[in-house]
């Protein structure tokens, strides 16, 4: 259901799905912390103004007080997250991501689905530097020139780089979407995929407003304020599909074979995805999936415009989409970026 059209459909079943995609106990208690996190946590400052920037992030016509009581709730889930994966590093934009939690699944649930998370999908984030997501980042530009080499030469010689996409990456879209529905829909078709897959949903993003790009003046001022400015009424479920069809025709170990230079695939979290696939592998939903990936697609023939070529029907897309889990441990080895990280894209990203 979640790879399919349509995702979970109701937060009723997201309270369900989501601790199962993520391999969480619901009987388990959520941590407790017994110290008072916010005198004592070096992140306490910045969370609070994160949050309390994220009011859109709420329903309109929410009541303040209970919109109050849960950016609260926020604050003290991210700190008790980082109290006990000291490992992990807050960045700005991770709020957003567990504002979405909270708000479908409330506050127990979303400490340890969130958690969860944090070691896993997002594990690359919370990095001390910005390396690894930068190395994220490089995915898209090899994705988009597999499919419209023409498209991806612009780009390269406008110098867009990929700062564009780094708020969709590590929000998962939530912080540049406004309908909450979407978010949503884009965090099920996350959960059940390899923690690439939202880089691969960036890319099917830029390759659906090829023309908006090719019109543009080739510089890097107005291809990146044409791309940073996502449309909200994108064909979701078409992007969704697509992305999950480059994902299966262009993995990314094969991706990386392409890329100029690389990296050691245990540093990021594709590498650490395989204990996370291996302690769900006995779930229904994947072994069905990987059952229909290997009985339909053995002797599909998968050409290259996977863009304009004719939709499966349900039963195979489903099968395809499959595979992302089935992939989940492929090795991961990146592209270095001719990007140069500067500060100052921070302060410009989440205004």
């Amino acid at each position: 259901m979640a790879i399919s059209e349509g995702g979970l459909l109701t937060d009723e079943i997201r309270q369900e799905v989501w601790p199962k995609l993520l391999n969480v106990n619901t009987n388990d208690p959520p941590p407790v912390s017994e110290e008072n996190l916010r005198q004592v946590s070096k992140d306490y400052q910045q969370v609070l103004l994160d949050v309390r920037r994220s009011l859109r992030r709420f329903p309109p016509g929410m009541p303040e007080k209970q919109r109050e009581g849960l950016q609260e709730e926020l604050i003290d889930i991210i700190l008790l997250i980082l109290e006990r994966n000291p490992q992990l590093h807050y960045y700005q934009g991770y709020h957003d991501i567990v504002v979405t939690f909270l708000l479908v699944v409330g506050e127990r649930l979303t400490t340890s689905l969130v958690e969860k998370l944090s070691t896993h999908h997002l594990r690359d984030f919370m990095d001390p530097t910005m390396d690894n997501t930068k190395h994220i980042l490089n995915y898209l530009m090899p994705i988009i020139d597999q499919v419209n080499p023409e498209l991806h030469d612009f780009m390269q010689s406008a110098e867009v780089g990929t700062i564009f996409a780094l708020s969709w990456l590590i929000t998962w879209f939530g912080h540049v979407l406004s309908d909450f529905r979407h978010v949503v829909r884009l965090y099920d078709f996350f959960l059940a995929c390899h923690p690439l897959m939202p880089i691969y949903f960036a890319a099917v993003i830029v390759l659906y407003r090829e023309q908006e790009v090719l019109d543009c003046d080739c510089d890097m001022a107005s291809v990146h304020h044409l791309l940073s400015q996502i449309p909200q009424d994108l064909p979701y479920e078409t992007l969704i599909s697509r992305a999950g069809d480059l994902f299966v025709q262009f993995p990314p170990s094969e991706l990386a074979r392409k890329a100029a230079a690389q990296q050691q695939a245990e540093k990021t979290a594709a590498s650490t995805f395989k204990d996370f696939e291996l302690a769900s592998a006995q779930q229904r939903p994947d072994m069905v999936l990987r059952q229909r990936f290997r009985g339909l697609l053995r002797s599909e023939e998968r050409t290259k415009d996977v863009l304009t070529k004719p939709r499966t029907n349900r039963f195979v897309k489903l099968a395809v989409m499959g595979l992302t889990v089935a992939l989940g441990a492929a090795a991961l080895a990146v592209v270095k970026s001719a990007l140069e990280w500067a500060p100052k894209f921070q302060l410009q990203l989440f205004p």
